[in-house]
């Protein structure tokens, strides 16, 4: 197994950011040379005011022990003195850093997967309908674009969520420049036929980040002809993470069902895979 923490403001033109690491060896002893794994990017949650470590490692073993190389980011926040766009060149700097390190970590560059939870979702599902801009924001060459997504109860629009997110995301700008970034940063309003494939998943219940953001975004993709799938489970509070008891256990509002998540986005991710195992 390969275990690494990389600090990408090394490599790229961030403030920080550190992508850790968890990829299986080669299992084979010969025969088996060109043996490569699809990669899962894994976005916590957290406001952009912290970073959730119940979002973080809990979730990528679930994704390793079902084939995925898992990569875990851990980005700067509004305590951290920065705000947007420094949290989405972060996460563009992970995913080509995956790109360009795929053969080191044995990952199929073609098979690069996003997932994200709550503003961790918003992170994702900004990465998701602004890839193709982000070079020009970071002043670097980026290839960002992930294979498909999952969005775990997201953050979406400032209409109808936590206004505390987009707050901390957009701290020191002025009302009148909110207003422009906001038609990005409202992702349904900026999905196009460009956004790649994405699974969602929420609950009725959330009373933070109510599921009407999943639902705009879903029927954003639905109009620009964009492949998706929606799960709105009807019992279970915010932040349910894995949905297991492991990381629920002072939780109100835990359903075993949640954990199928899991296994969903996994059959959706692995219907843009080639690999057979």
């Amino acid at each position: 197994m390969k275990v690494d923490v990389i600090e990408l403001k090394e490599f790229y033109p961030v403030k920080g950011g550190t992508l850790k690491c968890i990829a299986m060896d080669n299992p084979w002893a010969s025969g088996h040379e060109n043996w490569k794994r699809p990669a899962v990017v894994v976005v916590p949650g957290g406001a952009y005011q912290n970073v959730s470590g119940r979002e973080g490692e809990p979730v990528a073993a679930e994704f390793f022990a079902k084939g995925f190389q898992t990569f875990i980011l851990k980005y700067l926040c509004s305590t951290d003195g920065v705000s947007y766009p420094e949290q989405l060149i972060e996460l563009s700097s992970a995913v080509d850093y995956v790109k360009k390190h795929a053969e080191e970590y044995l990952v199929n560059p073609n098979e690069i997967f996003v997932i994200g939870f709550s503003a961790g979702g918003h992170l994702t599902g900004n990465l998701a309908v602004d890839y193709q801009n982000v070079s020009q924001k970071a002043g670097v060459e980026l290839d960002c674009k992930p294979t498909a997504i999952a969005l775990s109860y997201p953050v979406i629009s400032q209409k109808t969520s936590y206004q505390g997110t987009h707050n901390n995301l957009l701290q020191g700008y002025t009302e009148e420049e909110k207003a422009v970034l906001l038609k990005t940063l409202n992702l349904d309003e900026a999905v196009s036929n460009l956004t790649p494939p994405t699974f969602i998943w929420t609950t009725r219940e959330d009373g933070l980040v109510p599921c009407e953001n999943s639902l705009l975004f879903a029927t954003a993709l639905a109009k620009n002809g964009i492949a998706f799938e929606l799960h709105v489970y009807p019992s279970g509070s915010h932040g349910k993470s894995t949905g297991s008891f492991e990381v629920n256990d002072a939780m109100p509002g835990s359903s075993a069902r949640l954990s199928q998540w899991i296994e969903n986005a996994i059959a959706f991710f692995r219907s843009y895979c080639v690999e057979k195992f």
